[in-house]
């Protein structure tokens, strides 16, 4: 079966690091203002599993840009991709929880958010590791693929 054929630009860290960028402004957009009002049924800890998406998904980011920025040079070790990127995912979550802290209508502090943060974090960075291989993959495809000038 092929791989699909990815835009050159999704072929580059810089580009997998604008939308973390973009990923950061929107999470100190969303954290500056008050809870938003949910209508209809909720479930406990619900605000948990939305924590652990968010960041489960800037983890993807933030893994992704790492990963290319170096490729194939000095291709940063799967071990130290994991660390890096969770300690910095896990220091962003410790600074929105204390940013929350000074917003009004907002309880920041929240160590139980701090760990679906983590948790999240985690859990897409070792996500990341196993689906490199077909980033890799539809990354030479594309490069295989391309018209020459």
């Amino acid at each position: 079966m092929p791989f699909p054929r990815l835009p050159v630009c999704c072929t580059r860290g810089w580009f997998w690091l604008s939308m973390f960028l973009l990923w950061g402004i929107t999470l100190w957009i969303l954290s500056d203002g008050p809870v938003p009002i949910r209508k209809g049924p909720t479930f406990p800890g619900l605000d948990k599993l939305l924590h652990f998406g968010y960041f489960f998904g800037g983890a993807g980011l933030l893994s992704a840009a790492l990963y290319l920025h170096g490729r194939p040079r000095s291709a940063l070790s799967l071990s130290r991709l994991v660390l890096t990127v969770v300690i910095v995912l896990a220091a962003i979550g410790a600074l929105d929880e204390w940013h929350q802290s000074w917003v009004p209508e907002r309880s920041g502090n929240d160590l139980g958010d701090w760990l679906a943060d983590v948790a999240g974090a985690l859990t897409g960075t070792l996500l990341f590791t196993r689906l490199r291989l077909l980033l890799d993959r539809a990354i030479q495809n594309s490069i295989a693929t391309e018209d020459p000038p």
